[in-house]
């Protein structure tokens, strides 16, 4: 997808970069199920679902160092693979459910044609996210995809710096649609417009206090937001 008159400074370019889980897709259900399934193979007790719905967002050894403060660096890697193996064994069976958000769909096609350019950064793998979006039918709206696989976790830049590179856009040209403060701060660090979404894992209050400039409580109120 090319916008018109791209090339060169490309005064007209507009980059749209979301968060996916919990901005675009609600996999609240399946993440909590084998996070659960990932500590009991250690024998641990898993956090409860509200501090789990927390560190959704974040890279997965970061998520386990906040989950379990007190382990260490190899205990944390244990249970990110155990959790990569239970998730990857309930989306072979059929368990895993991450629908698009109602709504969302509209958002990102009329973001489109009106000559948006479209990126994700998102904690999630590489294989987890071409799954996400080629089951919601999206896959084709996109042009930058950035995830945990290749960059440190949010709230580093280093996701969002790559998308402005892959559509060649500056930092004045773009903005980051998240539900989490990581979102936020990963965008207020490099200079870029964020939004917040209040149907995701962190309150409206802590996304304005991490920079966003204004939180929307609708896919339609988003699609207002930058479309006038």
């Amino acid at each position: 997808m090319n916008n018109e008159g791209d090339g060169g400074d490309d005064a007209g370019m507009k980059l749209a970069v979301f968060d996916c889980d919990g901005t675009l897709v609600d996999g609240q259900a399946p993440i909590c199920e084998a996070m659960e399934n990932a500590f009991a193979v250690f024998g641990l007790v898993a956090p409860p679902r509200a501090l789990i719905r927390r560190a959704v967002g974040l890279s997965l050894p970061q998520a386990m160092r906040q989950l379990l403060p007190h382990s260490v660096r190899d205990q944390q890697l244990a249970l990110a693979e155990a959790y990569r193996e239970a998730f990857r064994a309930a989306r072979i069976d059929g368990r895993v459910s991450q629908p698009l958000f109602e709504g969302m769909a509209d958002t990102l096609r009329a973001l489109a044609q009106a000559g948006w350019t479209l990126g994700v950064a998102t904690g999630m793998s590489d294989r987890g996210l071409e799954h996400c979006l080629a089951a919601n039918g999206v896959s084709d709206l996109f042009v930058t995809l950035q995830t945990a696989d290749r960059h440190p976790s949010k709230p580093h830049p280093a996701m969002l710096e790559a998308a402005l590179a892959d559509a060649g856009a500056g930092p004045e040209q773009a903005v980051m649609i998240g539900d989490t403060q990581y979102d936020m701060a990963m965008a207020r660090a490099i200079g870029v417009r964020a939004i917040g979404v209040d149907w995701g894992y962190h309150h409206p209050a802590e996304l304005r206090d991490a920079g966003a400039e204004r939180v929307v409580g609708t896919p339609q109120e988003l699609t207002q937001a930058l479309l006038g």
